[in-house]
């Protein structure tokens, strides 16, 4: 899962963060490739439609 996707996703670092329960700080010092435990956690949250080292629901509708 990368940055990029999850921007897309959430249109924003703050909803991101919201989502997390983290700073919007925290979200932009991520690597393009997202940290593989928040990775999880997204896919969770999202119910699926973000995917931990897959095609998103977002990517695969492309």
């Amino acid at each position: 899962m990368t940055k990029t996707e999850v921007l897309a996703h959430y249109k924003t670092g703050k909803a991101v963060a919201e989502a997390l329960g983290l700073s919007e700080s925290a979200v932009s010092q991520w690597p393009e490739v997202i940290p593989r435990l928040r990775a999880f956690e997204l896919e969770r949250i999202t119910q699926g439609a973000l995917k931990v080292g897959g095609v998103s629901a977002d990517r695969a509708a492309a």
